[in-house]
């Protein structure tokens, strides 16, 4: 009698435990505590990569549009080249905001690009339950290129950026994208939402991926309306004919750098790979900003071509800041 009860306890405690472990890893893949935006430009401002006084002078114009499925998401256009028909827009990564997305803008405005920053649904001042990995958030890319074309012609010509859960979510997008966009830059992007999971329950936590993959992914497609198996960037890009831009750090190991690698092998051309040597997740740019940014400014030349200012006459273009004078160079 006394030996049941003991298993019979052994037993409820690894119940529970499986349960705990589920939980915890359903909340940590599609809920994990978002960031704010005071914390996320202490981050930049630590690194020298931009600041918070600089983006708040920034003259951009705050944008509210609805996804498909009813949610308000937000975003900032920043338009310092009026009469220009290139923009770029930026997509940040888990857990992060349009605010960890400013460190891009001046690559861009350089060149000769608007800007459009958008907080990923469930992030920033965008309304979302979950974080599905590009499965719905595609489509939320698909509704900002709508408003750029109804705000600004059917001739525009976008580019997108995405980092981490960003450069997935963009490279999902290629499965839908429209005649508008012209190419995509992903950085530090998983290959598969499968591989990656599985990848960080037994390589960075430890945890057997048999059965907890399983429990983990159907808790996931019960509440959040998706799978793992749903979302495969890499399935996107052996489909693609868009010019694509992989971006990886060499020593990442939280997206391991070998994705970006497998999809630049996969990707028909054109297609283009920078590693920067000694970044690990989502620092490439921090690391090795002179390389990114020159590399970053070819691809863009050769697939979208140099801004007006480099190839004919400058373009009329606006203060990028209210009170430039005030504002600190981050």
């Amino acid at each position: 009698m006394i030996l049941m009860f003991i298993a019979a306890t052994i037993i409820l405690l690894l119940v529970i435990i499986a349960a705990g472990i589920t939980q915890f890893g359903y909340l940590q893949i599609t809920r994990m505590k978002v960031k704010n935006d005071p914390s996320l430009f202490a981050i930049l401002e630590n690194l020298g990569l931009y600041s918070r006084e600089r983006y708040e002078a920034l003259v951009k114009k705050e944008v509210v549009i609805s996804s498909v499925d009813g949610l308000k998401l937000s975003g900032a256009a920043i338009e310092p080249y009026p009469d220009s028909k290139r923009w770029m827009i930026i997509v940040h990564g888990y857990t992060g905001s349009r605010a960890v997305s400013a460190q891009f803008i001046d690559m861009f405005t350089d060149e000769g690009f608007n800007v459009l920053l958008i907080d990923q649904r469930r992030h920033g001042r965008s309304e979302g339950r979950y974080t599905t990995y590009g499965f719905y958030e595609k489509f939320d890319i698909q509704t900002w290129v709508n408003w750029l074309v109804q705000q600004h012609g059917e001739d525009i010509e976008i580019g997108l950026h995405g980092q981490s859960l960003g450069g997935g979510t963009v490279l999902e997008y290629l499965s839908i994208s429209a005649p508008q966009v012209k190419l995509v830059i992903a950085d530090c992007p998983y290959s598969d939402l499968s591989e990656l999971m599985k990848h960080q329950l037994t390589t960075l936590n430890k945890v057997p991926s048999v059965p907890f993959f399983r429990w983990v992914n159907n808790r996931i497609r019960k509440k959040a309306g998706f799978s793992f198996e749903q979302v495969s960037p890499i399935r996107a890009v052996r489909e693609s004919r868009l010019p694509v831009m992989f971006i990886h750090g060499t020593h990442d190991t939280y997206v391991p750098t070998h994705m970006s690698l497998k999809m630049y092998e996969e990707k028909p051309e054109p297609k283009k790979l920078v590693l920067i040597e000694g970044a690990t997740h989502a620092n490439a740019y921090h690391v090795g900003m002179d390389q990114y940014r020159r590399e970053v400014r070819s691809f863009l030349h050769d697939y979208m071509g140099k801004p007006a200012s480099q190839a004919e006459s400058e373009p009329t273009r606006r203060p990028l800041f209210q009170d430039k004078s005030s504002v600190k160079t981050v």
